[in-house]
């Protein structure tokens, strides 16, 4: 019997990351103009048109019709054909004040909301995370580079899809690549035989190493056969639906909450991105081979209500001792998290595309507690 674990990507361009991004971006330009600004932006994006909802409490002034656009431009979104572009879309904005109920708890420090947040560790790569969601990453970031700065595959859309399958051995270690699936927008009339070919020579060759690839390695290249109408002409795109291609690609546990277009008040970004800094310090400190933390909070109260950490048998103490080791060497707190990754600058658009996670960029993915953990 074979172990399998697969996980997938979606590129910049998928109709959900196309509203994660605009979220993002919204989020960014208040943080700019005044860094205390409370933000809770949704937005949905479909044929022609893009609307931009929610609760927001700032003083900073922000041209919502110019940020959009300006984000689905760089995307890559200019085509009248795609039926969905920067300058032809319409923009509708219902931003409203966010509640004071809410306020009034987060005014005192506290979490912004009741929730669970996890973070995720493991030695599958050099970035500590799950192998098949970090390739699937790495996949589309390449295709995305190609599309936008070379001329090597030039019928190329914006949206795009990407998962790998990971045959694991015995003992949970990465073996090699089962399947490849990769699904890419493309101009009409380009043979699909061509786009196969091209994925293979130009992008798999210089993504996956070698060595974890066969003759038995199965490729899905657009399977359905075509790919023309895609992104939000062809399917609706929602902030927050794309959870796990944001945080571990179904690794470990995920509590339920999304990131884009919230501020670091909202312990379901803060408290996720603080659970993946403490989880990967843990295994960077060689404290366990794999680890997952979870942090719970009650609104309005700073400190979480519980810590737990999980390290599947590979730690090297009781899971116990290591939670309490936690709870004395990082502060948990909304406010000790934001001042410790400087969460209150504009930073959140380039998350919203490729994953939070296993990216140097980020100041939550700094191995900077490993020598306070030891």
């Amino acid at each position: 019997m074979k172990n399998l674990f697969t996980s997938e990507s979606v590129s910049e361009g998928h109709p959900d990351k196309v509203s994660d991004q605009i979220s993002d971006a919204i989020l960014d330009a208040m943080l700019t103009d005044d860094p205390q600004s409370r933000v809770a932006v949704e937005t949905l994006v479909t044929t022609g048109l893009a609307v931009v909802s929610g609760e927001v409490t700032t003083d900073a002034y922000v041209d919502v019709q110019e940020i959009v656009r300006k984000v689905i431009k760089e995307i890559g979104y200019t085509k009248a054909s795609y039926r969905f572009d920067s300058e032809s879309c319409g923009v509708l904005s219902t931003i409203h004040t966010q509640s004071p109920d809410i306020a009034q708890g987060v005014d005192r420090n506290g979490a912004g909301d009741q929730g669970m947040m996890f973070g995720y560790a493991t030695r599958q790569t050099p970035e500590l995370m799950p192998m098949p969601l970090q390739f699937s990453h790495n996949l589309l970031k390449e295709l995305a580079r190609i599309r936008k700065k070379t001329k090597l595959m030039p019928y190329l859309g914006p949206d795009s899809k990407s998962q790998i399958t990971i045959e694991y051995d015995e003992k949970d270690q990465p073996k090699r690549i089962h399947t490849i699936v990769l699904s890419t927008q493309h101009d009409e009339g380009v043979e699909q035989e061509q786009i196969k070919e091209d994925i293979r020579d130009h992008l798999v060759s210089k993504v996956i190493p070698s060595n974890l690839l066969d003759d038995e390695t199965i490729y899905h290249v657009n399977p359905t056969g075509k790919f023309v109408i895609g992104g939000p002409h062809g399917d609706t795109g929602l902030t927050g639906r794309k959870i796990i291609v944001d945080t571990y690609g179904g690794f470990g546990a995920h509590g339920g909450g999304a990131f884009s277009g919230k501020d670091p008040s909202k312990v379901d970004r803060s408290a996720a991105y603080a659970a993946r800094h403490i989880a990967k310090n843990i295994v960077a400190a060689e404290l366990a081979d794999e680890c997952e933390v979870q942090l719970a909070y009650a609104i309005g109260v700073p400190e979480p209500v519980s810590i737990n950490v999980k390290t599947n048998g590979t730690g090297k103490m009781k899971d116990a001792e290591l939670a309490a080791k936690v709870a004395k060497v990082f502060d948990c707190t909304p406010k000790g998290i934001i001042e410790r990754f400087d969460l209150k600058r504009p930073i959140y658009q380039k998350t919203a595309a490729y994953g939070h996670f296993g990216r140097e960029e980020f100041p939550w993915e700094q191995l900077d507690y490993v020598d306070k953990l030891v």
